[in-house]
């Protein structure tokens, strides 16, 4: 049986966020959400936001990211990253939960 584990944020992706506070000003944290709809089923929601009383909040070197309890299940062991790649750079999510996506990443079937 796996154990369930809450997402786990590179450092890389908490680097980035550090960068973005530097060069924006913006040090509200990132947000990772679930929501229905994408091509695959389900489609990630990430932004920069304001936190609430019930999100789980992942914390290093003073930046955070915030995951709100509904979007929790969904993202159970997975890897919350940043990449810089010839398609652009992004924080993306490696889900072993997904049992498919979409070529954009951005969405998602379980």
């Amino acid at each position: 049986m796996e154990l369930t584990l809450p997402p786990r944020v590179t450092d890389r992706a908490f680097a980035r966020l550090a960068e973005i506070a530097d060069l924006t000003g913006d040090a509200r944290p990132l947000r990772v959400g679930v929501s229905g709809g994408g091509c695959s089923g389900f489609q990630y929601d990430i932004r920069l936001d304001e936190p609430a009383a019930d999100d789980m909040v992942l914390e290093k070197d003073g930046q955070k990211v915030l995951v709100d309890p509904v979007s929790l299940p969904f993202l159970q062991n997975a890897v919350i990253d940043f990449t810089d790649e010839l398609i652009g750079a992004r924080f993306v999510v490696e889900n072993p939960n997904a049992s498919s996506s979409c070529g954009c990443g951005t969405s998602f079937s379980i």
